[in-house]
């Protein structure tokens, strides 16, 4: 799968969208193909603040518990009720059906350090 090209990323593999203002996040094509079955999803609440480069969440697969870093700082606007019952999306849809998060965010500088789509498939690579 390619890696979308309107999209920022983050080391710790979480993608961002921006739409009207707000940021959508999810975890990438990668990170979900490295993870395996993907059995569990745990989100925020509305309303809770995220901090940049600490874990709001986590996803549990058949190997592993992993943690989800936000890639942004901000307040956590709307989360994905589907992935409660359908953890498989991360698997099936990791860039559209499996987002995680909206946030509204409170330093739009942050995006300035996430990569562009070739910066992230260049690490990924090595």
């Amino acid at each position: 799968m390619s890696t979308p090209k309107d999209l920022r990323y983050s080391e710790e593999h979480e993608w961002v969208k921006e739409e009207d203002g707000k940021y959508r996040i999810g975890i990438t094509h990668f990170a979900q193909s490295e993870l395996g079955d993907i059995v569990f999803v745990e989100l925020p609440q509305v309303g809770d603040q995220l901090k940049s480069d600490e874990p709001f969440g986590s996803v549990e697969s058949v190997k592993t518990v992993s943690e989800l870093y936000a890639p942004l700082t901000g307040k956590v606007v709307e989360v994905n009720e589907n992935l409660e019952d359908s953890p498989e999306l991360v698997n099936e849809s990791p860039y559209e059906g499996a987002w995680m998060v909206v946030v509204e965010i409170d330093n739009k500088a942050e995006l300035d350090e996430l990569m562009t789509a070739e910066q992230y498939e260049e690490m990924t690579a090595e």
